[in-house]
C-alpha cells in the first residue's frame, strides 16, 4: 500500500524510521531522543543484519537521522534542505554535528531518512559534500527519500503497523489543489470580495448551536465571526456567479474531501478550533497560493463552517 509521506505528522515519521533501520540494522537500533540541537537521532553499535548487504554488512556505530517536513511534493535538493552556499539549510545545520560525533569516534555510518522525494543528483551531490566535511567515506553515508521507502516497505510490510500507521488513521489532511484554485479565482476579484453586504446568509443552523454540537470555544467562534463573517457574502455571490460554476464544482470537491476527514479524524482533536487551525496551517505550508492569500483561505474556511459545509448540524447521538 502506498502512504502520502508528507502527511505523517515528526513522531510517525520517526516511528516508522526506526521500525524499519531495526529490520535492516536489527533489534538494538535505539529509538529517537531529543537533542539539544532540536534533532532526533536515532543509534545502532554492532553488525548490521543485512544492511548495505549480508555478505558485506556495516560493522560499528551507525547514527540515523529522521527529517520531516509538512511541505508537499519536496525533495532533497529544495535550498531549504540542501545548497552549497549559506548555512541555513538543513544539512549545513547538522554538519557540526556530525563532524563533532566523528570526531569523537561515535559515527562511522550516517544514515538520513526524509518524507522527501531523492534524485541521483541530489543523491551525489549531498553525500559528497558530508563526506568531505566530515571525513566520512561516501559508502559509508546512506540516503532514504520517499522512492527508497516505498521499495523497503514492501520488503518488511510489517512495519506500518508496528509503526501504528495506517490510512484510516492518517493524520487529517486536504488536498490544497482545488482550494488554491478557489482561492485564486476570488483574489483575482479582491473589490469583490472586499466589499462588505449588510445582510451576510443566513445559516442553515444557529451559530450558537453550531458552536455548541462542534465543541468550538466561545472565544475562538468570536474571533472568527468578527474577521470574516462579512466575507460570507461575497463568497457566496462570487461562487454564484454563472461563469464560476467550475469554481463551485472544485469548492463541492473540496468540502466533500474537508468533511470525510473531518468525520474520520475528529476524535483526535479536543475542539473545532484545533480543526480549523490544523488545517489552515497545513494549506499554508503546502501551497504558495493559499499562503500568500492567508487571509482569504481562512474566510473560505470559516464560510465553509457558516454554511454547514463542514463540521455537525445535529447531535450524533441523535443520527
Amino acid at each position: 500500500m502506498k502512504y502520502a509521506y508528507e502527511d505523517l505528522g515528526p513522531e510517525q515519521f520517526e516511528s516508522l524510521t526506526v521500525f524499519l533501520c531495526q529490520h535492516l540494522l536489527g533489534a538494538g537500533v535505539q529509538g529517537f531522543a531529543k537533542g539539544p540541537d532540536g534533532g532526533r537521532d536515532a543509534k545502532f553499535v554492532g553488525t548490521a543484519e543485512i544492511f548495505p548487504s549480508r555478505s558485506a554488512p556495516w560493522t560499528g556505530t551507525v547514527i540515523i537521522q529522521a527529517k520531516h517536513t509538512n511541505g508537499y511534493n519536496k525533495t532533497f535538493s529544495d535550498p531549504e534542505f540542501f545548497s552549497t552556499s549559506g548555512k541555513n539549510n538543513v544539512i549545513a545545520q547538522e554538519i557540526p554535528r556530525i563532524c563533532k560525533l566523528r570526531t569523537e569516534k561515535n559515527l562511522d555510518y550516517y544514515m538520513l531518512f526524509a518524507n522527501r522525494r531523492l534524485g541521483g543528483n541530489a543523491e551525489n551531490k549531498i553525500c559528497a559534500s558530508i563526506s568531505k566535511q566530515c571525513d566520512i567515506p561516501s559508502d559509508s553515508i546512506y540516503l532514504c527519500g520517499v522512492e527508497q521507502l516505498e521499495t523497503w516497505l514492501k520488503r518488511f510490510p510489517d512495519v506500518p503497523a508496528l509503526a501504528k500507521i495506517d490510512p484510516i488513521d492518517a493524520p487529517l489532511i486536504v488536498s490544497p489543489d482545488e482550494l488554491a484554485e478557489v482561492v485564486q479565482g476570488l483574489a483575482e476579484h479582491k473589490a469583490l470580495v472586499r466589499a462588505a453586504f449588510a445582510n451576510p446568509p443566513t445559516p442553515r443552523v444557529a451559530y450558537a448551536e453550531k458552536n455548541r454540537l462542534n465543541n468550538m470555544s466561545r472565544q475562538y467562534a468570536q474571533q472568527q465571526l468578527r474577521r470574516y463573517l462579512k466575507e460570507t457574502g461575497q463568497i457566496q455571490d462570487f461562487l454564484g456567479m454563472p461563469e464560476n460554476q467550475s469554481l463551485l464544482g472544485l469548492y463541492e470537491t473540496v468540502i466533500d474531501e474537508i468533511q470525510l476527514k473531518i468525520t474520520a479524524k475528529r476524535k483526535n482533536y479536543q475542539t473545532f478550533d484545533e480543526v480549523m487551525e490544523y488545517l489552515a496551517d497545513l494549506l499554508f505550508n503546502r501551497d504558495n497560493i493559499l499562503s500568500r492569500n492567508k487571509k482569504l483561505t481562512r474566510a473560505i474556511l470559516f464560510y465553509m463552517y457558516w454554511m454547514c459545509d463542514i463540521g455537525e448540524t445535529e447531535d450524533v447521538a441523535t443520527k
